[in-house]
């Protein structure tokens, strides 16, 4: 199987056309955001998906859209590269760039990234906790805003922050700029969030309102455990009321299906955890998480 980024470098580099993003959002969208538009440079986007069309729909025009299988121009524009793509591509992703454009990928995905990211020599780039929906593409974002945190949740870290964050709150939707220690700390909070409602969810076979409706106080315990963990794996501490904000935000998406997925980025991290402390013959921090796992059958 050739790998997507072995795809889309190899035509980029051979060949000389790309694809402009289409307006799908509607005149009035635009119009609202034309003059903040106007300030932005082009991006290149990898993956043609939800995200990545809806993230070219929010610049001025002129991105570099890499789709599978075609082919954009000779050269980038300067500036961010995002990767909107499954975490499993990445690797082949990064492989393919030229080395002197590594330092411009800017990583969108779920999941703790942090550990493979400094393997590859990328630990500082941006990255980008996405807290916005995209029901199909084209269709409008629709932004991750809860009862407790109505200022948005999105947030990013890295030299292209910035940027990014313009690019969406060009959309109309929210994005925070935050340092390193504060990025870990909203990072492992989303990271608990999708690693403890997705398998309570695949337990009871429910959806994510489900889960924060009828089984609140089991997830509700194996969120303090893997956030107290999780803090203390990474050295940082998390603002009192996690439980209440993860729970919030399971209601801003209560449509959402759970499933465990993505193991090795998301609930495998805290697993990796337990199988070290336990080796060692220590207690295993995460208890409930391990013993759920089991019972799916995924360890």
């Amino acid at each position: 199987i050739i790998s997507i980024a072995a795809v889309f470098w190899k035509n980029m580099l051979a060949q000389r056309a790309f694809t402009p993003a289409k307006k799908v959002f509607g005149a009035q969208r635009n119009v609202r955001v034309a003059a903040t538009k106007t300030k932005m440079a082009a991006m290149t986007i990898i993956g043609g998906g939800r995200i990545g069309q809806a993230l070219s729909e929010m610049g001025p025009g002129g991105d570099v859209i890499i789709r599978r299988g075609q082919s954009p121009a000779d050269g980038l524009p300067n500036g961010p590269i995002v990767v909107c793509t499954r975490n499993d591509d990445l690797a082949s992703i990064v492989a393919a760039t030229p080395a002197p454009r590594r330092q411009d990928l800017v990583f969108i995905q779920n999941g703790m990234l942090q550990p493979w990211l400094d393997a590859q020599g990328l630990g500082e780039n941006t990255q980008v906790l996405v807290y916005f929906a995209v029901a199909k593409a084209g269709d409008a974002p629709i932004d991750g805003k809860t009862d407790v945190n109505p200022e948005g949740l999105t947030a990013a870290y890295g030299p292209h922050a910035q940027a990014v964050a313009e690019r969406l709150q060009a959309g109309g939707l929210s994005c925070k700029v935050l340092d390193k220690t504060a990025f870990a700390q909203a990072m492992l909070e989303k990271l608990v969030w999708i690693s403890a409602f997705m398998v309570v969810g695949a337990k009871h076979k429910e959806n994510v309102g489900g889960v924060e409706k009828s089984r609140k106080e089991e997830v509700s315990a194996l969120i303090s455990e893997l956030a107290a963990g999780g803090a203390k794996e990474l050295g940082i501490s998390l603002a009192p009321g996690t439980v209440e904000r993860l729970l919030a935000y399971g209601r801003s998406v209560a449509h959402f299906p759970t499933a465990v997925k993505e193991f090795q980025w998301r609930n495998g991290w805290f697993n990796g955890i337990s199988q070290r402390e336990t080796a060692a013959g220590r207690p295993d921090p995460f208890p409930r998480h391990t013993a759920l796992l089991k019972e799916l059958a995924v360890v």
